[in-house]
C-alpha cells in the first residue's frame, strides 16, 4: 500500500513538472512571437512610413543642431505635393547614398532669384510665414551659381531647397535642383536629446 502510494505521488510530481516544463516552452514561444511580431512592424514603419535621421552638419541651424534625432514622414509626399518652407529629406543628387535635410523653397516651373538675402519666385519678394520662428537670410556671394543675382527656372519634377543656416549650407545654390525621385520625406519631430524634443517648423 505505501509502495502504491509513493509511485502516485511520484506520478503526480513528474506530471506536475512536465506541466511547468510545458508552461515554460509556451511562454517562450509567446515572447519570441512578440518580439518577431515587434521587429516586422518596426521593419515596416521604417520602410513605408517613418524613418529616424541624425544631423551631421550645421547648415540647418538654429532649426537642426549637430547631433539632433528626427523622424521623419516617408508617406507624406506619395499622398500630396510637398510645400514651400517644409523642411525636407532627399537623396543628394550628386550622391544618392547621402542623405541632405533642407528647406524647401522653390517648386517645379517657378522661376527662382536670391537678392539681398530674399528669395523671389516669379518676380515676387517671398516672406516666410509666421510659424517659423527664426529670420531667414540667404547669402548670394561665393562660388554658388544656380539663382544668385539671376534667375535661375526651376524644370518641371523637380525642386530647390536652401539651408536654413546659409553662410554655412551647401544647398541648390552650389548643385542646382532636387528630382521629385529624391524626396525622402518630410522632417516631423526632434526626439533626441530630450531638452530639444519639438515640432520641425
Amino acid at each position: 500500500m505505501k509502495r502504491y502510494r509513493l509511485k502516485h505521488h511520484l506520478k503526480i510530481q513528474m506530471k506536475n513538472v512536465k506541466s511547468d516544463q510545458a508552461t515554460k516552452k509556451s511562454h517562450r514561444r509567446k515572447e519570441i512571437l512578440s518580439w518577431v511580431w515587434a521587429i516586422a512592424l518596426v521593419l515596416i514603419l521604417r520602410q513605408f512610413f517613418v524613418q529616424a535621421f541624425v544631423i551631421p552638419s550645421e547648415s540647418m541651424k538654429p532649426t537642426l543642431k549637430i547631433h539632433d534625432r528626427l523622424l521623419a514622414n516617408k508617406i507624406i509626399y506619395k499622398i500630396r505635393q510637398p510645400q514651400r518652407w517644409e523642411v525636407i529629406i532627399f537623396k543628394y543628387p550628386e550622391d544618392p547614398k547621402k542623405y541632405f535635410v533642407k528647406r524647401l523653397v522653390g517648386l517645379p516651373g517657378e522661376s527662382l532669384l536670391i537678392k539681398d538675402g530674399h528669395v523671389y519666385i516669379d518676380g515676387k519678394i517671398m516672406e516666410q510665414p509666421r510659424n517659423i520662428p527664426i529670420p531667414l537670410y540667404y547669402y548670394c556671394e561665393g562660388a554658388s551659381s544656380y539663382g544668385i543675382n539671376k534667375e535661375v527656372k526651376i524644370p518641371e519634377n523637380a525642386y530647390y531647397a536652401l539651408g536654413d543656416n546659409s553662410i554655412n549650407s551647401r544647398d541648390s545654390r552650389y548643385w542646382g535642383f532636387i528630382p521629385s525621385k529624391n524626396l525622402v520625406g518630410k522632417a516631423l519631430f526632434i526626439y533626441w536629446p530630450p531638452w530639444r524634443m519639438g515640432i520641425i517648423r
